[in-house]
């Protein structure tokens, strides 16, 4: 099993504006689960910390091996959140590691 996790933040001087977009960019993320069938666990959370080192959205997904991950990467519904993400200017970090 592969785990995939990212962590996303929005820069921003509006803390209202960075809540609404990040919970509009979790909302996309859940939804993939029912549309890529190669995810077997996905938690999306909405972090509730307010450092100024925090990331505003965690995904943790996993799945049965790498040829998944990377069909999920590839997937036309992820990459419209791809597109979300870049079009917001989200900045991410990303781990993937073998269970």
């Amino acid at each position: 099993m592969i785990r995939h996790i990212v962590f996303l933040k929005k820069a921003g001087e509006n803390p209202n504006t960075i809540s609404d977009i990040s919970l509009e960019l979790a909302r996309r993320l859940r939804a993939l689960k029912s549309k890529i069938e190669e995810i077997q666990t996905m938690e999306v959370g909405v972090n509730i910390s307010t450092s100024n080192t925090a990331y505003h959205i965690s995904l943790v997904t996993t799945f049965n091996n790498e040829d998944d991950l990377n069909t999920y990467r590839f997937h036309t519904e992820h990459l419209l959140v791809i597109d979300y993400i870049k079009n917001n200017n989200f900045e991410s970090a990303v781990v993937d590691y073998n269970l």
